[in-house]
C-alpha cells in the first residue's frame, strides 16, 4: 500500500515536473519569436509629422477638403479619394485605377494610409514625398489633367478657397499656391496611420495576436519575407526585383498591363537605367488583408495566392495550406482601424461652382 502511494507521488512529481518545464519551454518560445520579430519590425510611429512640413488644424481642415475635392480636375470628377477610398481602407478595389475623363491607370492604387513613412511614393519610387506626389498630380495627364499651376490655383480661387488657404496659411502673401496645395494634403496624409494588434504584440501584449498569427509570424520570417518585408510599415523602405527566381507574369498571369503598353519595367520606367529593368518599391504590408486586389498591376485577387507568389518568384519555395494560411492570419494582425478623420465628411466650399471655365 505504501509502495502504492510512493510510485504515485512520484508519477504527480514528474508530471508537475513535465508540466512546467513545457510551460517554460513555451514562455521561452514566445519570448524567442517576439525578440525575433522586434529585432526586424518597429511599431507605428505615433505621428508621421516632420518639421519641414509644420500642421495646424487649420490647415489639416484644408488638406482633408483639398484631398476629397474633384472639381479641381478637368473633368470634375478626379480626386485624391477617387483612388484613395475610405470604404476600401484608402485603395480603390481595382486592379487599375481609372483617372481623370475615365482613363485607366497603368498600375494598382496602393492604400494612402501610411504612405508618408514609406521610403518613396509610387511603385517605382518617383515621388520623394506625398507632397510631391499631391503637386504633381495636378498636371498628370491620369489624375487631374491640369496644363499649369496658375490654371490650379484660379480654380481654386473661384471654388472660394482663399479664406481656407489663408487660415492655413497665415503668413504667406499669397496664400492659394499650387505648393501649399501639396503641403496642406501632406499634412493631412500624415494624420493616416492604422496601429493595429501587431503593434501591440510589439510592445509586449502576447495575447494580442493568435497563436495562428504567430505561427504565421514564424514562418514569415524563416521563409524569407521579413528580409524585405520589415521596418515599422513591414515593407515599403527598400527597392528589389519583382522575379528573382522567375517572371512574375509567369506566376501571377498578369495579362492586362501587356494589353496596354507591355509588361511593367519598374523604376526602368523613370530612369532608362538597365539595372532597373524590373525593380520596384517593396510594397508596405500594413493592412494588406483589406486592400485586393495584389501587386501593382493588381494581377492577384487572393491574399493567399498573393503569399503562394511571392514565395515562389521571390524566395524559390512552395509554401503548403497550412502554412499560407498561418501567414495570411499574421498579415490580418496587421488590420488597423480607419482613420476617423479619413472616414467622415469633409466640408468643401460652395462659392464659385458655377464660374468654373
Amino acid at each position: 500500500m505504501h509502495f502504492i502511494k510512493w510510485t504515485t507521488s512520484i508519477a504527480a512529481g514528474v508530471l508537475l515536473i513535465l508540466t512546467t518545464s513545457s510551460i517554460v519551454n513555451a514562455e521561452s518560445k514566445e519570448k524567442a519569436l517576439l525578440d525575433q520579430a522586434r529585432s526586424l519590425f518597429k511599431p507605428l510611429p505615433d505621428t508621421a509629422h516632420v518639421d519641414d512640413y509644420p500642421h495646424s488644424k487649420a490647415r489639416l481642415e484644408l488638406g482633408k477638403a483639398l484631398f476629397f475635392e474633384t472639381r479641381v480636375s478637368t473633368d470634375g470628377r478626379m480626386s485624391c479619394a477617387a483612388c484613395h477610398n475610405p470604404s476600401y481602407y484608402g485603395a480603390d478595389s481595382l486592379a487599375l485605377s481609372v483617372g481623370v475623363h475615365g482613363k485607366k491607370l497603368p498600375r494598382n492604387a496602393p492604400t494612402v494610409f501610411n504612405t508618408p513613412l514609406l521610403i518613396a511614393q509610387h511603385y517605382g519610387g518617383n515621388r520623394v514625398s506625398v507632397e510631391e506626389q499631391a503637386m504633381k498630380a495636378l498636371l498628370s495627364p491620369h489624375a487631374y489633367g491640369n496644363t499649369s499651376y496658375a490654371e490650379v490655383e484660379v480654380k481654386l480661387e473661384k471654388l472660394g478657397y482663399e479664406k481656407k488657404f489663408q487660415a492655413a496659411f497665415p503668413n504667406e502673401p499669397k496664400a492659394i499656391s499650387a505648393e501649399n496645395w501639396a503641403t496642406a494634403i501632406g499634412a493631412f496624409e500624415r494624420t493616416l496611420l492604422t496601429p493595429a494588434p501587431f503593434d501591440k504584440y510589439l510592445k509586449g501584449d502576447q495575447k494580442a495576436i493568435s497563436k495562428e498569427a504567430k505561427l504565421g509570424l514564424e514562418k514569415f520570417i524563416s521563409t524569407g519575407c521579413a528580409g524585405c518585408h520589415n521596418g515599422a510599415t513591414v515593407g515599403g523602405q527598400s527597392y528589389q526585383k519583382f522575379g528573382i527566381v522567375e517572371d512574375y507574369w509567369l506566376a501571377t498571369g498578369s495579362k492586362e498591363m501587356e494589353l496596354l503598353k507591355g509588361r511593367d519595367k519598374g523604376k526602368f520606367h523613370d530612369t532608362q537605367k538597365p539595372e532597373d529593368t524590373y525593380i520596384f518599391k517593396v510594397p508596405q504590408l500594413r493592412n494588406v488583408a483589406v486592400t485586393p486586389p495584389y501587386f501593382h498591376d493588381g494581377s492577384v485577387a487572393r491574399l493567399e495566392d498573393a503569399v503562394r507568389v511571392m514565395a515562389r518568384v521571390q524566395l524559390g519555395q512552395k509554401l503548403n495550406d497550412i502554412d499560407v494560411a498561418n501567414i495570411v492570419a499574421f498579415l490580418q494582425t496587421l488590420t488597423g482601424e480607419v482613420p476617423p478623420q479619413f472616414a467622415t465628411a469633409p466640408s468643401l466650399p460652395v462659392a464659385g461652382f458655377q464660374n468654373l471655365p
